[in-house]
């Protein structure tokens, strides 16, 4: 019987070689089986399902969301991207929907996700577009019944950042028409319930066209008394096209800061435009300051104070914008102006007068309405006094100053050419205007409008058109002198013998007349008939 030869023992050193080969592969297939494990586990609880998302959004945006297709992301970040979004109000969830998002990216942090903390990194929305109906309607009474501002109350869940960039805000209008607000860009920062966040957006105005810029705060919300919501910020908006509002141009450029309530936001600002002009006007410099009381649940104004200065003239008025669609109301006060000044962006020619003018109007300005211009939504009512009134054109002021001279029965300064006042040498005349007058339709209606000068007054009725400048004034000239003393020369010794017929209680001549034209073909005519 044969016998196996014994087998030689292991050295030592070789069972540990062995051993230590064996430990790193076991700690590997240990990791791998806890990679696994977290995998599964994340897999099976991962945070970002979209069901898991849902309620949160549903908090974000105060809708119920529908989307069309999503698919998860681990890095860098966990979290998910959704494409073709629905949104439904929440209040109203079978009424055609409110708005639409092209896509919807949120992430959140492994750290936060091993730490088991309650918030997200980021909501990403692009494309979103916003459809309110109109303010008062019933479709827009369905979609924000009483109290769903507790809709609006934001998640328990922390969002660090809610983005939404490339959107869109059309508020429509009962005509049909709409209100749209493209917004470049809104960031929210802390969007949780409970508390106050920050924000910055970047948006453009519909009409007058323009970029709004704001940086502020909002909140905490109080969804059972919304308008005591704290608000506050400051804001651009620039550059603003007047033209955008028919009848007018210039283009505007405005600061200001805003803190309150939300249904009481005290604001001030002041703005600038170096080209302001109504119609035809020339283009005027004009700066101005404002205070006043904005409610943001139905943006209604009231204006405490407005100081505007063009020129060397301060116009200060007070008032509202107020009811839907909004209506204008401003009481306007001049206390120490100049005539140049004010009507210099309501005329194309160069001003006819200048000098002192004290002036108190009531102003109303109609709803903006489409293709409605200025002058047609415009109606003011007031009085004025120009109190030491010059003529500009040198030509008229020189007719005036000769004319004057006569009505008061003074002879001609020696030297000068009778019956040709264009060469007289009499110095400027000083005269006043003065009366009530109201403008509506582009048109200035006056009942009485009293124009002295040294020896003669003028009261005149009649109408001034803004859009052509045609005038039609009828009235009676009232002179120191006789009749004959109206022109000079020859013409002068024909009147004589109408003396007795124009002479009033001895005190001169009262002479009917008629001022009417055009631009350039202005004329005064004696209205011996009272034509109308």
């Amino acid at each position: 019987m044969t016998t196996s030869p014994p087998i030689a023992a292991l050295p030592p050193f070789t069972k540990r070689w062995r051993k230590a080969r064996l430990w790193p592969l076991s700690v590997a297939l240990a990791f791998i089986a806890l990679i696994g494990t977290a995998f599964y586990l994340i897999n099976s609880h991962w945070p970002y399902r979209y069901r898991n998302v849902d309620p949160l959004l549903q908090k974000v945006f105060a809708s119920q969301i529908k989307i069309d297709r999503y698919h998860r992301t681990y890095f860098p970040n966990p979290g998910f991207v959704a494409t073709g979004l629905t949104l439904r109000r929440n209040s109203a969830p079978d009424l055609p929907p409110v708005g639409s998002a092209r896509s919807l990216v949120v992430q959140g942090r492994w750290l936060d996700l091993l730490l088991l903390r309650n918030r997200v990194r980021l909501v990403g929305v692009e494309g979103l577009h916003i459809v309110i109906p109109p303010v008062g309607s019933r479709a827009n009474q369905e979609d924000f019944p009483p109290g769903s501002s507790a809709d609006f109350a934001g998640p328990t869940t922390v969002v660090e950042q809610l983005n939404i960039r490339d959107a869109i805000l059309d508020i429509m209008r009962t005509d049909g028409d709409r209100y749209s607000f493209p917004i470049k860009q809104l960031i929210i920062r802390n969007l949780r319930k409970g508390q106050a966040i920050s924000y910055l957006l970047d948006m453009q105005n519909p009409k007058p066209t323009g970029r709004i810029q704001s940086t502020g705060s909002f909140g905490p919300l109080l969804p059972d008394s919304l308008g005591a919501t704290p608000v506050s910020g400051d804001f651009t908006f620039s550059p603003v096209n007047l033209g955008d509002i028919h009848g007018i141009s210039g283009t505007l450029s405005a600061t200001g800061r805003f803190s309150g309530a939300l249904a009481s936001i005290e604001a001030v600002g002041i703005c600038e435009t170096s080209n302001f002009a109504v119609g035809r006007g020339r283009p005027t410099h004009i700066t101005a300051s404002a205070h006043g009381t904005i409610n943001g649940l139905d943006a209604d104004i009231v204006l405490h104070t407005i100081e505007a200065h063009t020129g060397a003239t301060t116009v200060e008025a007070k008032g509202n914008i107020v009811g839907s669609p909004k209506v204008t109301n401003l009481d306007i006060t001049v206390v120490s102006g100049r005539a140049q000044d004010l009507l210099r962006p309501f005329l194309h020619d160069e001003v006819p007068l200048s000098g002192p003018v004290v002036l108190h109007s009531h102003v109303y300005l109609a709803p903006s309405e489409k293709g409605l211009k200025f002058l047609k939504r415009l109606y003011v009512d007031g009085t004025f006094d120009i109190p030491a009134e010059r003529l500009t054109n040198q030509t008229t002021e020189r007719k005036l100053s000769a004319f004057s001279q006569r009505a008061q029965g003074l002879r001609s300064i020696k030297g000068e050419a009778p019956g040709d006042p264009d060469l007289t040498t009499h110095s400027d005349v000083l005269s006043s205007l003065n009366g009530r007058a109201k403008i509506s339709d582009g048109v200035v209606s006056t009942q009485r409008l009293t124009f002295q000068m040294p020896g003669a007054a003028i009261d005149l009725n009649g109408t001034f058109n803004f859009r052509d400048r045609t005038v039609h004034l009828l009235g009676n000239l009232h002179m120191l002198s006789d009749i004959s003393h109206i022109t000079t020369g020859f013409k002068s010794l024909l009147l004589k013998p109408l003396i007795p017929f124009f002479k009033k209680d001895n005190f001169g001549a009262v002479i009917p007349i008629a001022i009417t034209g055009s631009p350039h073909r202005y004329k005064v005519t004696q209205n011996l008939l009272h034509h109308k």
